[in-house]
Order: structure tokens, then sequence, then C-alpha cells
């Protein structure tokens, strides 16, 4: 049978593109980043590895403001407390498997950027 052709986003971070199920949907809410692993979350998403390097690259480049079309320009800046805690926390290599969006990959990919 014939596979069907897998979606392919932008990573904000290291603008590579990648699976979407290797990347991880954040949108905002109330102010800050909130990181949407099942991709069910309303509004506009934007989408980033899941490593601290790009999330610090995204963050430095102020892509996620951009990406998610927000008004004001950057003016006033984003809260990624809650993102960067899902990116660097202790669950963080659970996540995959938790959201059952390619936790293999994810983990590759992780593996592959601290060289």
């Amino acid at each position: 049978m014939a596979e069907t052709s897998k979606p392919v986003r932008t990573c904000v971070g290291c603008r590579q593109r990648a699976p979407a199920s290797d990347l991880l949907r954040v949108v905002a809410r109330s102010g800050a980043l909130v990181p949407d692993p099942r991709r069910r979350l309303p509004g506009r998403g934007a989408s980033v590895h899941p490593t601290p390097e790009c999330l610090r690259a995204a963050e430095r480049r102020r892509a996620f403001t951009r990406a998610l079309r927000l008004p004001g320009g950057g003016s006033t800046p984003l809260e990624a407390g809650p993102l960067r805690a899902y990116v660097t926390g202790p669950s963080a290599e659970g996540s995959g498997a938790r959201a059952g969006t390619g936790s293999t990959t994810e983990v590759g990919h992780r593996s592959s950027a601290a060289e």
C-alpha cells in the first residue's frame, strides 16, 4: 500500500525542515509560550525542535513573535518559562512517548545536536 506524505514544517530555531511529528508545536496563551505536543490547542502555532539549542536560537532571533504573527512586533516579549521547562525538564525525554509522536526521531536529533 502506498504511504501517504507526511506534513513538513520548519523549525523556527535552526530553520531546518523536518516532519511535523519530529517538531514541537508551540502556541501563545496569555503572553506565554505554551508547548502543544498533542497539536490540539487552538490558534496559530510555531514549530521548534524540542532541544535547548533550537529554543535558544528561536528566542535570540525573536522568531516566535514573527511565526505566531503576534501584534506589537515583539515590543512585549513572550514568557518562555513553560516552554523552557518542557524542553529542558526531566520529563523531556519521555515527552514524545506521552504525545505519541516520533520519540525515536526526537531523541536522535537531540544526540546529533549535542555533538
